[in-house]
């Protein structure tokens, strides 16, 4: 049995090291604790920054990840703006996607934000 090609994540990561490190769920949070972006694209890329800040706070970079989470208020919008967050991805944490999930929410803590992403990165 084979799955579908993947876009945009994997089916399956395999990761060896001595540290985990456990992303917090990121919003697009300015440094002033306010929602920032017009649109789902711009806080995807926000909350996106985040989370790569907090991986290289701990000691890694976007190849570290092993597992995304994202939480979308609106999948449909999510679906809709593929394309563009694919690009953002590629832009700020390379070309290789970590195994992800996509989870539709009703609300955020935020009310304002339509995003967020939490992960686990393997460190060696």
């Amino acid at each position: 049995m084979s799955l579908a090609k993947p876009s945009g994540f994997s089916h399956a990561v395999t990761a060896t090291g001595g540290t985990l490190v456990f992303l917090a769920g990121q919003t697009a949070l300015d440094t002033d604790g306010r929602i920032t972006g017009d649109g789902l694209p711009a806080q995807f890329e926000q909350a996106l920054r985040n989370l790569l800040t907090a991986l290289a706070a701990a000691g890694g970079d976007p190849s570290r990840l092993t597992r995304v989470t994202v939480y979308a208020t609106d999948p449909g919008d999510y679906r809709d703006h593929a394309a563009e967050l694919g690009r953002i991805w590629r832009r700020r944490a390379g070309d290789t996607y970590p195994a992800m999930a996509l989870i539709g929410v009703t609300r955020l803590w935020d009310e304002e934000a339509l995003v967020e992403l939490d992960g686990i990165a393997v460190l060696p």
